[in-house]
């Protein structure tokens, strides 16, 4: 175990993504509703930044709201080929208008007329619906650059806990638990 988590997940990252795993940068958000309800769902890890794990969505979106709301979440990767998983709970901010724009101009265009097509969660009358809105931002924007929706953006996600759980033999796993406190990262074993 290294004595700083960020650089452990960094390692348990280049494994899974070495191993040619499906998606291994797909992470499960859980957030939680005004009313108290929690709401989980399948994002992607855009990087990892000063201790901050990214990722990118609709700000409009149920996610989205959430966390605007709560800034609490929780991030879980599970790799089960490797019998791997690592729980994650921490607070979320915006990213910067720069990060968001940087990341948003590296998307496909089709990605990017679709960021403006969907209005993500909100209820549609039909496929067409949504695809006559993608015609018309793609006219709205033939030729020339899409720029990010304000509406759009990245969140990162500060760690408080990071758990580690290795599978082993006979329910015997490895569970391995830093906790942030004072800024200084305790860890601590914690039973199968």
């Amino acid at each position: 175990m290294d004595p700083d988590p960020i650089v452990f997940f960094e390692k348990w990252m280049e494994e899974a993504i070495n191993a040619e795993l499906p998606d291994p940068t797909a992470m499960t958000l859980s957030t939680v509703s005004a009313d108290g309800f929690p709401s989980s769902r399948i994002v992607l890890l855009k990087g990892v930044e000063n201790g901050c794990f990214t990722f990118f969505t609709n700000y409009e979106s149920k996610k989205g709201t959430e966390l605007i709301q709560n800034l609490n979440g929780a991030l879980t990767f599970f790799w089960p080929q490797l019998e791997r998983q690592v729980n994650i709970t921490g607070q979320v901010e915006k990213t910067s208008n720069e990060q968001s724009d940087e990341y948003f101009a590296s998307r496909p265009r089709k990605s990017q007329l679709g960021a403006w097509a969907s209005k993500q969660g909100e209820e549609l009358s039909s496929r067409i619906e949504l695809m006559k809105d993608f015609g018309l931002v793609s006219l709205k924007y033939l030729g020339r650059k899409v720029p990010r929706p304000p509406f759009w953006g990245g969140f990162q996600l500060e760690p408080r806990t990071i758990e580690f759980w290795q599978g082993r033999p006979s329910r015997l796993h490895d569970r391995m638990l830093y906790s942030k406190s004072d800024d200084q990262w305790v860890i601590k074993r914690l039973s199968p």
